[in-house]
C-alpha cells in the first residue's frame, strides 16, 4: 500500500471495525491508488447519492454484496437518495413490453429497494437523478466532499454548487459513504479543478443547453472547460432558470464526453471567486458559433430502422425535469395546441421528474392543465425504459442528449419537439 492513512483509517483497514469494513476500506484504497491518490479525505456532505437504482436480475453480485453489508450491520454513514426507478405502470407499454419489464428484466426491483432501505435510503421515494433539487432535499453545500457516482449529478454538484466529487463508479459511491472517506485525487484537488480548455460562445442567440453541452463534451472529453460568453444569455445569478439550463447543459457534457466539472465565467461559484485564474497556462481554445452547433447536431446518427418513421413516444426529462421546467413546458404545450387547433399532444409524451418535484407540481394549477393536454408525468428513468431490444426498436424522440447517447432515441431541439407534439411538424 502506497497511500498514507491516518490512524483511524489504518485501524479500519486492518480490521479493527470488522472484516467487512476492512474490505470496504481496502477497495477504496486500491481504487484511489489507481489514480495516484496519496491519502483519503473525509466525506463531509449531509447525504449521499447512489447511482444503482434498478433491480435487474443479472445484478446478483450487487445483491449479494448488499446482503453481506446488511448481515454485518454495516450501514451507509449518511442517508442517501438513489437514481430513478425503472418502472411505472402509467408510462405507455404494450403487453410484450410489460412482460419483459416485469418478468425478465426488473424482477428484483422490490427486493433491491428493500435492501436500499435497510442500508440507509433517505425516504421511500428518494429516487431521482436530480437529487440536488430543493424539493428532494439532497443539495450539498459549497466545498462539501461527496461520494457520488451519477454523472449528471456529479457535474452539477461540482459546477453549479461548488462541491467536490470525482466521477466515481457505482458501488464506490456507497463504499465511500460507509467508511466516511474517499481517495483524494482529481476533482477533489485545487489543481484538478483548474480548466485546461477555454470555450468561447459566439452564438447569435441563446444556445440550446443540451446541444451546447454535447458540443463541449465531445471536444474536451474528461477535461475541465472554462466557458466565456454564456453569461450573456444566462445572466450573473444562479436563479431557477439558470440552474435548470445548467442542469441539462452539464448532463450533456458528462454523457457526450466525460466532463465532471465546468466553470461558467461570471456565473458559477468558483468562476465568480477566481475568474480566469482558474485557467491553466497553455489551455486550448474552442470557439462555438451557430454554424458549429449546427455541425454537431447534424453529426448525430439516426438509429431508427426507418428514419422517416412516425414517432411513437416522446420522453422529456433526462435528467429529471425541474419544477420550473414542468410549469414552463405546460404553458408552451398549451400555446402550441391553441395555435394549431389541437386539443391534445399528437405523440404520446412523458415528462419525468423526481417524485418530490411531481408532488409539488401536483399542488399547482399547472398539473391539471398539463393533464388536459394528454402529457403523462412520471418518476421513471427514461434510459432504463429504453435499454432493451423491444423499446430500442421504437421511434422515440427526445431533447435529451444523454438519452440520445445511451439509447436509440432521436434528438430534437426543444422547439422542434414542441412543433412535433402540438402541430405534427417533423
Amino acid at each position: 500500500m502506497s497511500m498514507i492513512l491516518t490512524d483511524e483509517q489504518l485501524a479500519i483497514y486492518n480490521g479493527e471495525r470488522g472484516e467487512t469494513m476492512a474490505k470496504v476500506m481496502k477497495t477504496l484504497v486500491r481504487y484511489g491508488e489507481v489514480f495516484g491518490a496519496e491519502k483519503m479525505v473525509p466525506v463531509t456532505s449531509e447525504y449521499n447519492h447512489l447511482v444503482t437504482s434498478f433491480g435487474l436480475k443479472v445484478m446478483a453480485p450487487v445483491y449479494d454484496l448488499m446482503e453481506k453489508l446488511i448481515a454485518e450491520g454495516v450501514k451507509s454513514g449518511q442517508k442517501f437518495s438513489v437514481d430513478p426507478r425503472p418502472l411505472d405502470k402509467n408510462v405507455p407499454q404494450n403487453i410484450l413490453q410489460k412482460l419483459v419489464f416485469n418478468c425478465f428484466m426488473y424482477t428484483k426491483q422490490d427486493y433491491y429497494e428493500d435492501q436500499l432501505e435497510k442500508l440507509g435510503l433517505l425516504s421511500k421515494d428518494s429516487f431521482t437523478c436530480a437529487c440536488y433539487m430543493d424539493e428532494v432535499g439532497n443539495k450539498p453545500k459549497f466545498g462539501d466532499v461527496l461520494s457520488w457516482a451519477e454523472s449528471s449529478a456529479v457535474v452539477y454538484a461540482n459546477s453549479v454548487i461548488g462541491a467536490r466529487c470525482n466521477r466515481n463508479s457505482g458501488i464506490i459511491d456507497l463504499m465511500g459513504s460507509i467508511v466516511g472517506y474517499v481517495p483524494y485525487f482529481g476533482l477533489l484537488t485545487d489543481e484538478g479543478r483548474r480548466a485546461s480548455w477555454i470555450v468561447r460562445i459566439n452564438t447569435t442567440k441563446k444556445p440550446e443547453a443540451q446541444l451546447l453541452g454535447s458540443a463541449i463534451g465531445m471536444r474536451v472529453m474528461e477535461d475541465v472547460p472554462y466557458v466565456i460568453g454564456l453569461d450573456k444569455w444566462l445572466g450573473n445569478e444562479l436563479d431557477d432558470a439558470a440552474c435548470t439550463y445548467l442542469k441539462d447543459f452539464g448532463a450533456a457534457t458528462a454523457s457526450n464526453g466525460a466532463v465532471g466539472l465546468y466553470h461558467i465565467d461570471g456565473l458559477t461559484p468558483e468562476a465568480k471567486l477566481s475568474g480566469e485564474a482558474l485557467i491553466k497556462e497553455g489551455a486550448r481554445e474552442y470557439v462555438i458559433d451557430d454554424a458549429e452547433l449546427e455541425r454537431v447536431k447534424a453529426s448525430y446518427p439516426v438509429m431508427w430502422k426507418n428514419a422517416d418513421a412516425t414517432p411513437k413516444l416522446c420522453f422529456m426529462g433526462c435528467p429529471h425535469m425541474s419544477l420550473e421546467q414542468l410549469k414552463s413546458w405546460t404553458v408552451k404545450i398549451e400555446a402550441g395546441l391553441a395555435e394549431s387547433g389541437n386539443k391534445k399532444v399528437l405523440i404520446p409524451t412523458v415528462f419525468t421528474a423526481a417524485p418530490a418535484v411531481l408532488a409539488e407540481f401536483n399542488k399547482t394549477e399547472y398539473a391539471a392543465r398539463l393533464e388536459k393536454t394528454g402529457v403523462i408525468t412520471s418518476y421513471i428513468c427514461p434510459l432504463m425504459y429504453m435499454n432493451n431490444p423491444l423499446c430500442a426498436k421504437m421511434p422515440v424522440i427526445t431533447s435529451s442528449n444523454k438519452l440520445r447517447t445511451y439509447t436509440t432515441a432521436r434528438y430534437y431541439t426543444d422547439d422542434e419537439i414542441l412543433a412535433q407534439l402540438t402541430k405534427g411538424e417533423n
